[in-house]
């Protein structure tokens, strides 16, 4: 299955601000400052992800150990 670069940086960048926003919002209320820490996991997972490279497969090698 092959899931492009792009695709990858958008879910990190969801899963990151579902995650600071839970956090923020367990008195009630989100405050500026909470705000701003998840608008700064969502553009950190994002810029991650991207920066980092899918692995390359190669076919000339397994993943068996040779015997």
């Amino acid at each position: 299955m092959k899931i492009s670069k792009m695709w990858k940086a958008v879910v990190a960048g969801a899963a990151a601000g579902a995650a600071a926003a839970a956090t923020a919002v367990q008195d009630g209320t989100v405050t500026a400052a909470e705000g701003v820490t998840i608008a700064l996991a969502i553009l950190g997972a994002l810029g991650v992800t991207w920066a980092v490279p899918n692995r390359q497969t190669s076919s000339t090698t397994s993943d068996q150990p040779s015997l």
